[in-house]
């Protein structure tokens, strides 16, 4: 039999740690679970164990304890976040049939070691699972230890042992006994470090040898003097680093795996919303599980395959709304009892009268019916409702929006009865349900009205936004290719000539070589793997060698000629433009994001950045005109924490960062540098990003106290932007979220932490969310008011891009003037806040020029 022993402390540590802070609606913390879930499976696949024992600590004293006071004294509590997930896991764990081992006055590893010394005696094999490396000394004849690591896991036998560590697994405690184990507060010999332990023990194998030869001993006069002054506490350190193999727990008979609670199991799961794990313990959801009649309200669904368009017509009409969705190429219509599954190609008659019927619709990713409809000649009417747009707003930080899931989130108690089976026939049959349930969340948070107003609207934009793409002049991109790979090559020379000889430049291995060990720079900590090469450490290295502003400039070219020579060249349709795709549902902060290619990211200050939107160009007897929000988050902060300061700068229409750098740095207003605008400025928009002192002194060279004296006197000059402050983060503490003004929510678990610099981080999102997102918001706001206004004034103009706060119509030249007046005047009315909203408004034709 193969035992599969996990030390529960341990790995439930690792996990923790390992991933970011997870939480559950109730605010029950999850990371750790779904961590330790995640080892725990991939451990059972990867050693297909005939059962699964999980060994845990409990918070009685041991007898290391008894023996000696200031065992593990220097262990702090757990924190309060991994604490509340211990009982849910070890609740999780015995449902899955797994069992569990605790024992008073006994750790978590001396239950590993009494059970592999059982499974040894009886001939059964075991593998210990484990973070810690105490539990090497147990590695013996059916015995390995695992070794649980971020990458990838290490199997631990004695030859790999003695590869590793130059010890036998008897030898591991022996060099405790020397070294000490700061972890567990295990002195050792004081003195003595891990490399004379390693190089004493590998000679002479244990301390009774050591101490009874101390005389003759191979070492220097000062290590025997160590020695003979630490020698109690050695013989004491091994005993407390010594795993019992002898604790009177239960028999190995009594850990053996048991039946799996399914519905409980799957009510667990539900709970903590756990939703990918279904799939993976191979279990069903609630939903799709026998209810207590009671708790569910049972349906009887009938599927109806490829029903003729008429009758399918006739029974929506009948059901007074049309709910539809499609998976991997099936139409799934959703009517009162039945279910039509439309398997073949969509007739036109059908799809013309759902496409364009006046009855309400409820869909999932609607944007891509929208864009369906404008190749086919159709419009897409009516849209009342997207769940996957629902479900991005109650949750824009969960992981995905796949409809299996969200039915499981929304509807746990829901069961159907089907006459045939099928996933996502059962998904059909909730549909109308998980739309009628993610509505009234909506309602219930105050959001649906963001749903209505914004987020379902804008998807008829961004369809047409995809439909019609953006021109590119492939020849410029060609061109500048080229252009950039000849200094690409440049570049490669000026490395190799710096470096010696030629090498890899794109090899983290090749180049942490030769900047450490053969140019003699400064390194950070060395792993196993070699050196780091990344950015933040080249930027530290800047000046200290001419390789490494070489070598940075080599990434940014090479970066750009992948990104957006090659990138681009790869994604150009046959009508020489690209059609993004713009993303609705992925961003934390409501922002639209895109890909393929990602115009978000085009570099904007720098001048290869410029070269780059050179290639987007208007079609012939086109312009661009191109409308931009200037300084909206700094008018957004205004109005939001209604700083009587900010807000009169704004109205009088003065330069917000001189105004700031006059009074930050008690300078008159026409006395103030260039040097000081620009260091107001870079405190300015990092107030809105929640900015420290320290990251402030980085970004415009200083030292940390004068940053931190700026920082203090802008808030003094802002003094409602400070109460905002205050204000907004007390508030993200008690609610566990934060919201912009439309309402549109960022859950925020972290702000609750222990831990200071996760809370920090959850601070500085809760500053800067209602800012960014109601940014996002307004601009949104301002698609839907300007596509619908080029509509009805029957324009040939079409709004093409949007960029952050940014949007790029192309217009006939004729009607560029009259473009760009309705686009400024659209954009400015989209929001009333307590300052105007600015805009700046240029044409050309290509998008630089249009940048203006």
């Amino acid at each position: 039999m193969k035992f599969l022993a996990i030390d529960g402390n341990s790995i439930l540590n690792r996990a923790f740690y390992g991933v970011r802070l997870l939480s559950n609606k109730e605010g029950t913390y999850t990371n750790a679970i779904f961590g330790f879930l995640n080892i725990l499976l991939k451990l059972q696949k990867d050693y297909t164990p005939d059962t699964t024992v999980v060994t845990f600590d409990l918070k009685a004293p041991t007898f290391r304890h008894l023996q000696y006071e200031g065992y593990k004294a220097n262990r702090k509590g757990m924190p309060e976040e991994l604490a509340m997930q211990l009982e849910p896991l070890k609740e999780l764990l015995r449902l899955m049939g797994i069992p569990i081992a605790e024992l008073s006055g006994y750790e978590a590893d001396d239950l590993l070691g009494t059970i592999s010394a059982r499974c040894r005696a009886n001939g059964d094999d075991c593998i210990i699972a484990t973070g810690d490396r105490d539990s090497l000394q147990l590695i013996g004849e059916h015995v390995q230890v695992c070794m649980v690591k971020t990458k990838e896991n290490i199997l631990y036998d004695i030859p790999k042992l003695k590869e590793d560590y130059g010890v036998s697994p008897e030898e591991v405690v022996e060099l405790k006994a020397l070294m000490g184990d700061a972890s567990d507060n295990i002195p050792g010999v004081k003195g003595i470090g891990e490399k004379t332990a390693t190089a004493l023990i590998q000679k002479y194998h244990n301390i009774d040898v050591i101490y009874a030869s101390l005389d003759s001993l191979d070492a220097t006069p000062r290590v025997k003097k160590l020695l003979e002054e630490g020698k109690d506490m050695a013989f004491t350190s091994r005993e407390l680093a010594a795993i019992c193999v002898e604790a009177p727990m239960e028999p190995l008979a009594e850990l053996q795996m048991r039946p799996v609670q399914e519905a409980k199991l799957s009510e667990a799961l539900t709970r903590l919303e756990l939703f990918s794990f279904f799939k993976r313990l191979d279990i069903r959801p609630v939903s799709m599980q026998e209810q207590p009649a009671a708790r569910v309200e049972q349906k009887t669904i009938t599927a109806l395959y490829d029903p003729a368009a008429d009758i399918l017509i006739e029974k929506l009409k009948r059901c007074g709304r049309i709910d539809f969705f499609e998976q991997d190429g099936t139409l799934y219509f959703c009517l009162e009892n039945e279910i039509a599954v439309i398997t073949k190609e969509i007739p036109a008659v059908l799809e013309q009268a759902v496409y364009q019927s006046s009855l309400p619709k409820r869909t999932y990713q609607a944007k891509a019916y929208f864009k369906g409809a404008r190749e086919k000649g159709l419009s897409f009417t009516d849209l009342t409702f997207d769940a996957e747009l629902a479900a991005y707003l109650l949750s824009s930080v969960s992981r995905g929006y796949a409809l299996a899931g969200l039915i499981q989130k929304y509807l746990p108690h829901q069961a159907y009865q089907l006459d045939t089976e099928g996933e996502a026939l059962r998904i059909a049959a909730a549909f109308s349900d998980l739309c009628d349930a993610l509505t009234e969340r909506l309602k219930n948070e105050n959001m649906f009205g963001l749903l209505c107003d914004i987020e379902l609207p804008l998807c008829e934009v961004l369809a047409d936004m995809e439909y019609e793409g953006f021109g590119i002049d492939m020849e410029q991109v060609d061109r500048y290719g080229k252009e950039l790979l000849g200094r690409i090559d440049e570049l490669k020379e000026q490395l190799f000539f710096y470096a010696g000889h030629t090498f890899n430049p794109n090899s983290t291995r090749e180049l942490g070589v030769i900047l450490f060990d053969e140019l003699g720079l400064p390194a950070k900590k060395k792993t196993k793997t070699g050196y780091s090469t990344n950015a933040d450490v080249l930027e530290s290295l800047r000046g200290k060698h001419p390789i490494i502003d070489c070598l940075l400039e080599y990434r940014k070219l090479t970066k750009l000629h992948s990104t957006y020579i090659v990138g681009l060249s790869k994604v150009v349709g046959a009508d020489q433009r690209v059609h993004s795709t713009f993303n609705q549902a992925e961003t934390r902060t409501g922002r639209i994001s895109s890909a393929e290619p990602n115009v978000q990211n085009i570099p904007v200050r720098s001048e290869e950045g410029s070269k780059i939107r050179e290639f987007f160009v208007a079609r012939e007897g086109y312009m661009l005109v191109d409308a931009d929000y200037s300084q909206i988050e700094l008018r957004i902060l205004a109005h939001i924490a209604q700083d009587e300061n900010m807000i009169q700068a704004f109205r009088d229409q003065v330069d917000i960062h001189q105004v700031t750098a006059s009074q930050v740095f008690k300078t008159p207003m026409d006395e103030v540098t260039p040097q000081m605008r620009s260091r107001a400025k870079a405190i300015n928009f990092g107030i809105v990003y929640g900015i420290g002192a320290f990251s402030l002194s980085q970004d415009i060279h200083v030292s940390v106290a004068e940053a931190k004296s700026y920082i203090e006197e802008y808030l003094k000059t802002y003094h409602g932007v400070r109460e905002y402050m205050d204000r907004i983060v007390r508030q993200a503490e008690e609610d566990g979220y934060v919201s912009t003004l439309y309402h549109r929510r960022r859950e925020l678990a972290d702000i609750r932490s222990t831990n200071k610099v996760v809370k920090a981080l959850a601070k500085r999102i809760a500053l800067n969310t209602p800012i960014q997102g109601t940014a996002a918001d307004i601009i949104k706001i301002a698609m839907i008011r300007v596509y619908r206004r080029l509509k009805a004034e029957g324009l040939q103009a079409k709004l093409i891009l949007q960029v952050h706060d940014e949007l790029i119509i192309e217009a006939p030249v004729m009607q560029a003037p009259l473009v760009a007046s309705l686009l400024k005047e659209e954009m400015q009315s989209a929001a009333r806040l307590a300052v105007e909203l600015s805009v700046d408004v240029h044409t050309g034709k290509n998008w630089l020029a249009a940048k203006g």
